[in-house]
């Protein structure tokens, strides 16, 4: 306190005394303080996420090449003789939570085969920063257009996101920016999209976390030519921060061509004989040019030798001036226009007829994306989009010859991104251009310990004793809307409903591999044989393979589906919240000869979303409403006269379906994972047991083409028996396998 007065030493004693904090300026009297200015929010803390997470392959993407590779040591270990690749490295498109994403692969076994590539090179984010975004999906069906709602893991995102306003979005981003500084290379970049709404807030924090003085341009993009707004100024740009990591990175000058004012005021002359504009070129004065020589004449200190400039004036490059002054010509043609600055004007937004246009909402141009791959990143470098929405990073990524690894915590937009990457390998297909095989992953098991609603401000004790309350109300609340009876003394089992038992997935989190083999195994030390899983979400590729292993051991499981409506007390009190089923597949297979194809015959769905009941009572006069009830699309209508009409626009099982894919050989590829060996904390390759699902043949529908086909095309195979594993994604982006067993 040697610094403080007395009378600064006697307050700051009685605030000890009442134990109250002390005023801000006592920070920067009592403790040394670098940065002049510093962002400060609630709960603003340096602790950073370091879980590790396995990665688990999902499913592998790969179109196969047009020609079978030649017979040579080097091609034949690259492709298979399907000329599917087999070695080098496979782009990653991950669906979770980006924060446990993040922290897995900076601390994990796969930052190893990052750094083999070179590292991460460049990272463009366009985080959810729309206060109003509610992570709802339009989706064309019968002509109409449903919105889906958000499921409860993207809801309980959006109030992680916005539910404090600016402090949790701070928190959110904060956190994330610096697990992606620690993932970059010391040569990488980063470009952070958002808009007026967190603008401010943004540029803060990238300061905070990535230095001032790596600050390399705040660029603004002009999204819109005009809008609309009787209030104030329209918003017709967003904005792009561009940061690097140190003071040297990757940079290719990118270049526009030349406004029609610049050629019109530089480029004026015009050559007689070719009619090419230029522009005049002094050929002396140059800076450094000191010595005088004469030409023609004329003493000056020439910028170009006297050999060039005869050379020029042969190939009549040069311009005579009036009083007889040579000035070297630059063509307009040879130029390869302006250099880009920083406001971006000339990139229009996507328009609803745009060829590239998937339908998701907030989707950017591949033309915004392309100046920003090719100006921070090289051939062969790796790109990161850790909230990729449709895809579009990826998508311009792999065009450029680049690879990637993309993430997002909703299944719809990984659904939206796989579609998008196989029309882009199909495209490069076509045009006999390289093309790198994908992935599909998930984060193997989730922790549970950032469960829904706990103050991360209270003591560890607190926030304990807060977790068990908040998860018995939740175990509660879902048992009473299950109508099943609460039960005690298990490990896993939460109640039981007419002869079966009845576990409840996590509030936040999908439900695992893991927890489910937790429930095998208590079924088999209890003798347990009927089981009801209820669950918000299921790690994608959980099913069917769980399901026979469990069935293989006497144990009938069943997944159910928890509504949102669990959390509406007049709809529980009513019981009138439905638990649907997992999907059910129903395939053919036609085998002819020493080939296999396979038709897809029946797919059935028991989603509900809202009610029909409830849209006819609340509807007004001439007005509708799309619900899902049971597996069924309605349209609910109202006339000007209150009559009620009903016009189911699901009318056939294909209706649900948006994509479906085939793995002819299912059990050929064993699903591998690195994790840390207990005794020694060295990785170690493991297999799960399960298989990876190797997409060989798909079919779904775009955005401009809605037609399905619903048979395979007849896939050559080697005789014997074999798993054939079919995969269907709904409209709503979940996805369901089925597996059967056919002989060749």
């Amino acid at each position: 306190m040697a610094r403080l007065t007395e009378q600064e030493q006697q307050e700051v004693i009685r605030y000890l005394e009442a134990n109250k904090p002390l005023p801000d300026k006592y920070r920067f009297l009592l403790f040394e303080e670098k940065r002049e200015v510093e962002l400060v929010w609630n709960g603003k803390t340096s602790e950073v996420c370091n879980i590790v997470l396995p990665f688990q392959v999902i499913e592998q993407v790969d179109e196969p090449r047009a020609e079978k590779p030649e017979d040579t040591a080097a091609q034949m270990s690259l492709f298979d003789e399907r000329g599917r690749q087999l070695k080098g490295w496979t782009n990653k498109l991950i669906w979770g939570d980006n924060k446990l994403i993040l922290s897995s692969l900076k601390n994990g076994p796969l930052r190893e085969e990052i750094e083999a590539q070179g590292g991460l090179k460049l990272i463009y984010i366009d985080p959810p920063f729309d206060v109003g975004a509610d992570f709802s999906m339009d989706i064309e069906i019968g002509g109409d257009t449903f919105t889906k709602k958000p499921n409860i893991l993207e809801e309980i995102a959006y109030r992680d996101t916005w539910g404090k306003g600016a402090d949790s979005f701070i928190a959110m981003i904060y956190e994330r920016l610096v697990l992606m500084r620690d993932l970059l290379t010391e040569d990488g970049s980063i470009y952070v999209h958002c808009d007026w709404r967190v603008n401010s807030e943004m540029r803060q924090v990238l300061n905070e976390v990535f230095g001032r003085s790596n600050f390399a341009s705040e660029v603004i993009w002009k999204r819109r030519h005009g809008h609309s707004n009787s209030n104030t100024m329209g918003m017709i740009h967003d904005t792009i921060h561009f940061y690097t990591k140190g003071p040297k990175f990757t940079w290719n000058p990118q270049y526009t061509p030349y406004e029609n004012w610049y050629i019109e005021r530089y480029y004026r002359y015009v050559d007689e004989e070719t009619g090419r504009r230029f522009l005049s070129r002094s050929c002396t004065g140059h800076r450094g040019v000191n010595k005088v020589v004469e030409w023609r004449g004329m003493s000056k200190p020439w910028r170009y030798s006297i050999e060039s400039l005869e050379r020029l004036d042969k190939e009549k490059r040069l311009y005579w001036t009036k009083n007889g002054e040579p000035r070297f010509k630059q063509y307009l043609d040879e130029m390869p226009g302006m250099e880009i600055q920083s406001l971006w004007a000339n990139i229009k937004f996507l328009d609803s007829w745009s060829p590239e246009d998937t339908g998701y909402s907030t989707q950017k141009p591949e033309a915004l994306l392309e100046r920003i791959i090719k100006a921070s990143s090289n051939e062969g470098d790796l790109v990161a989009d850790f909230f990729c929405g449709s895809g579009t990073t990826a998508a311009v990524t792999e065009k450029l010859g680049r690879k990637w690894i993309v993430s997002d915590l909703g299944k719809f937009a990984i659904h939206t991104t796989r579609k998008r990457m196989i029309g882009v390998q199909r495209g490069l297909k076509a045009g006999v251009k390289d093309y790198r095989a994908f992935e599909i992953l998930n984060l193997g098991k989730y922790e549970r310990q950032h469960y829904i609603g706990v103050n991360p401000n209270l003591r560890e004790e607190e926030q304990q004793k807060q977790l068990e309350e908040k998860e018995a109300a939740f175990l509660d609340l879902i048992l009473r809307a299950y109508r099943a009876e609460k039960v005690e003394n298990f490990a896993c089992f939460n109640g039981k409903k007419a002869g079966r038992l009845v576990v409840v997935g996590p509030v936040n989190l999908p439900v695992t591999r893991l927890f489910v083999e937790e429930i095998i195994l208590e079924c088999r030390k209890k003798h347990i044989t009927k089981v009801d899983i209820l669950g918000f979400e299921f790690e994608m590729g959980l099913f069917p393979n769980v399901l026979d292993e469990a069935r293989a051991k006497g144990i009938d499981i069943a997944p159910k589906y928890i509504p949102a409506e669990v959390f509406d007390k007049r709809a529980v009190e009513k019981n009138q919240v439905v638990f649907h089923d997992v999907a059910a597949v129903e395939i053919k297979p036609h085998v002819k000869k020493n080939s296999v194809a396979v038709e897809l015959t029946d797919f059935s769905v028991f989603y509900s979303q809202d009610s029909i009941s409830n849209a006819e009572a609340t509807i007004k006069n001439k007005h509708s409403r799309i619900v899902v009830e049971k597996g069924q699309i309605v349209k609910v209508s109202k006339d000007k006269n209150g009559i009620v009409s009903r016009e189911v626009l699901t009318k056939n099982w294909t209706d649900w379906i948006d994509y479906w894919a085939v793995d002819f050989d299912f059990e050929s590829k064993r699903e591998i994972i690195r994790e840390p060996e207990p005794e020694t904390g060295e990785w170690v390759e493991k297999w799960t047991g399960d298989y990876i699902f190797e997409n060989e043949w798909q079919s779904f529908r775009t955005k401009k083409d809605r037609s399905l086909e619903l048979k395979s095309v007849f896939h050559e195979c080697a005789p014997g028996r074999r798993k054939i594993a079919v995969k269907v994604v709904d409209i709503f982006g979940t996805d369901t396998m089925t597996i059967m067993e056919v002989t060749i």
